[in-house]
């Protein structure tokens, strides 16, 4: 299972999920999911500092 679909049974599950989505492309597929809220979407690679910024971001999202 792609992390795409683990993240739509998860988020079927628990709406208020947040979500960070990792790739090495930048996949059309994925994009639109990655604007919704409490959601991020961050192309490998990337530097932990990038990483640690998402995580709090989404932390703290609304």
């Amino acid at each position: 299972m792609g992390g795409r679909l683990l993240a739509e049974k998860l988020l079927s599950a628990r709406p208020d999920l947040r979500v960070l989505y990792m790739s090495g492309y930048a996949e059309d597929a994925v994009l639109p999911l990655a604007r919704a809220p409490r959601t991020r979407f961050r192309t490998k690679p990337f530097p932990a500092s990038e990483l640690l910024a998402d995580v709090v971001a989404l932390l703290e999202a609304d």
